[in-house]
């Protein structure tokens, strides 16, 4: 591919490096955050659920930069982690103060949703170490030029976790950029995470100040209306059901703005209800769009994880250089099968995600 100029594996250790917050999801099962008696517990953050996806369902090199506090919950997370294979090499360790007044680990409360309820998340992430992190506190020359890494990734989930973190994100795009690596960037609006902060106006500022330095840029159409300020035609009026070609149409105001983007994707999702969903992508390359079939009437176990699973199908498409059509097509394959299992990080195996792209069946393998 003409626009995206990727690094050869053996000179960089690291096919993706990711920055952000990686929490404790706290999941009540069928049960209500409110009423439930017991929580299972996973690992899960926008960023490293991106890096977890590459390392286990697609067996590539990756870490993640981000800090925990040293308590056990931190060492529970910890221990979550190296069980999805990514690198903790560069996770920063903050001296806990016994009670969290100035600093803490995040805690996800999220429900599922079923039929006509709607899934539900209730975050507990104030102050926490990620949140803390400052300019000149990790040595990104380091990670990029003297270690490589092919592939950085973060988005704005972690940019809206406090007033520091977009300058860190400026700092590592920056110093990834010089360093000729490529660099996405998952836009993930969350209106809770921005509320306290400037609500869309902070968001659209800090995202456009990001985006001309961006090679891939990722998001759905909610982060794309609210977090970037464009518009896609229909959802002005609340139809929840969008025509691949206003995405196409909104893309294209994108490129206009930021014509340094090299791919521009978008997943789109019609939710009939909690547990079915249509579930399809689009992705412009070259000068071309590539559009998954969508899969309609697709049944959700999970929906949460389900953007960043189709990131690291993407990105593991053009980082085993594939086309762009192939690499749309495995993204929506893998963001489809993370969605049948539960917690925000894949349990599909590559073998499935091929099988899932050619359209087997799911009759049972024996």
């Amino acid at each position: 591919m003409a626009g995206l100029q990727i690094k050869d594996k053996a000179s960089s250790q690291w096919d993706l490096v990711s920055l952000g917050e990686v929490m404790l999801r706290l999941d009540p099962g069928d049960r209500r955050i409110a009423t439930t008696r017991e929580f299972q517990l996973w690992e899960g953050g926008g960023e490293y659920n991106v890096a977890r996806g590459l390392r286990r369902c697609f067996g590539l090199q990756t870490a993640i930069v981000t800090a925990l506090a040293d308590n056990p919950v931190g060492r529970l997370v910890e221990d979550l982690i190296l069980q999805g294979g990514v690198s903790q090499r560069h996770l920063r360790w903050v001296p806990y103060d016994g009670v969290g007044r100035t600093v803490r680990n995040g805690l996800n409360f999220t429900e599922r949703g079923f039929g006509l309820r709607a899934g539900l998340g209730c975050s507990d992430r104030g102050h926490t170490a990620i949140s803390q992190l400052k300019p000149g506190e990790i040595n990104w020359e380091h990670i990029f030029t003297t270690e490589g890494a092919r592939w950085f990734h973060t988005g704005g989930i972690f940019c809206a976790l406090s007033e520091s973190t977009p300058l860190v994100a400026q700092e590592a795009v920056q110093a990834a950029k010089d360093a000729g690596t490529i660099i996405s960037y998952d836009l993930n609006y969350r209106a809770s995470l921005w509320k306290a902060i400037g609500g869309k106006q902070k968001a659209q500022q800090v995202n456009r100040a990001l985006a001309p330095l961006v090679d891939v840029l990722l998001g759905n159409e909610e982060d794309f209306t609210a977090a970037l300020g464009f518009s896609v035609a229909g959802l002005e009026e609340g139809h929840s059901q969008l025509d691949p070609a206003s995405f196409m149409a909104m893309i294209k105001k994108v490129l206009t703005e930021f014509p340094n983007l090299k791919v521009v994707a978008t997943t789109l999702r019609h939710a009939r209800t909690a547990t079915l969903n249509d579930w399809g992508a689009i992705c412009w390359c070259d000068g071309r769009f590539y559009q998954a079939s969508v899969r309609e009437n697709l049944e959700i176990y999970d929906r949460v994880g389900g953007g960043d699973s189709f990131a690291s199908g993407l990105i593991y498409g053009f980082l085993s250089g594939k086309e762009p059509q192939w690499s749309v097509d495995c993204g929506a394959a893998h963001g489809a099968l993370a969605m049948t299992t539960p917690g925000d990080t894949t349990m599909a195996t590559l073998e499935e995600v091929l099988q899932v792209m050619k359209y087997t069946t799911a009759r049972i393998a024996r």
